[in-house]
């Protein structure tokens, strides 16, 4: 796939996304959207693509990199990060790592001091519903990490996508505690049947990050919950 220009339900922010290391997730996810694509390179155990290392990045992008996957989840092989991220350090671009497994990204923070980065990790709530399963570590750990590496200075975000029912004051607190740069919200645009939230609630969160002083990068699905 190489660079490719941001499209479809990407970040709107990002300029291009880059796969290096493909392969299927493991966390399973049960609203994940690569699962339900007919892309080979993402059905089969994971592995580094070492033709994708001799990608130009260019300049001046934002690069969402491993946006068809997790490549920091615990299966992914330390070399092939630390390959990745010796490609970033060539080209002076903005990349966004965007991990549910956010602990990991600690592996890698001297590596980070080479290039310019956000790191982010997906809450699309403060607690699951009964029955909800996934693979993921628990969003009570994405929330620790992802909060430590802020107080630490790292540039950080939070993806609340897809957006699903929850409590506010749980929410709000985890999100102060992150102290993130911004938040991005969206909502499911494939129609998982996931339990969402009101479109009061929607409207009270978004009024209470604006008091917090946080910036809020709505994407265009969340229209949806807004009408």
């Amino acid at each position: 796939m190489a660079l490719t220009k941001s499209r479809g339900n990407m970040y709107p922010w990002v300029s291009h996304t880059w796969n290096p290391i493909k392969g299927k997730c493991q966390f399973e996810c049960p609203y994940c959207y690569v699962k339900e694509m007919p892309l080979k390179q993402y059905q089969v155990p994971c592995y580094l693509d070492e033709k994708e290392l001799t990608t130009n990045l260019g300049k001046d992008r934002t690069i969402f990199v491993g946006s068809m996957g997790d490549m920091w989840g615990p299966w992914v092989e330390y070399e092939w990060i630390q390959r990745v991220l010796g490609r970033c350090a060539r080209f002076p671009n903005t990349h966004v790592f965007q991990s549910k497994n956010p602990p990991r990204f600690f592996e890698f923070l001297p590596w980070f001091q080479a290039i310019t980065v956000y790191l982010g990790t997906t809450i699309e709530t403060d607690q699951y519903p009964e029955g909800f399963k996934t693979n993921a570590p628990s969003i009570g750990e994405r929330v620790e990490a992802i909060g430590r590496l802020s107080a630490k200075g790292m540039k950080t975000f939070v993806t609340i996508e897809p957006i699903m029912r929850f409590n506010l004051n749980a929410l709000i607190h985890d999100i102060e505690f992150i102290n993130p740069s911004f938040v991005t919200i969206g909502a499911d645009s494939k129609g998982h049947g996931l339990v969402e939230p009101s479109e009061m609630a929607v409207q009270q969160l978004i009024e209470d990050l604006g008091i917090m002083g946080i910036e809020i990068r709505q994407k265009k699905n969340l229209e949806r919950l807004r009408k």
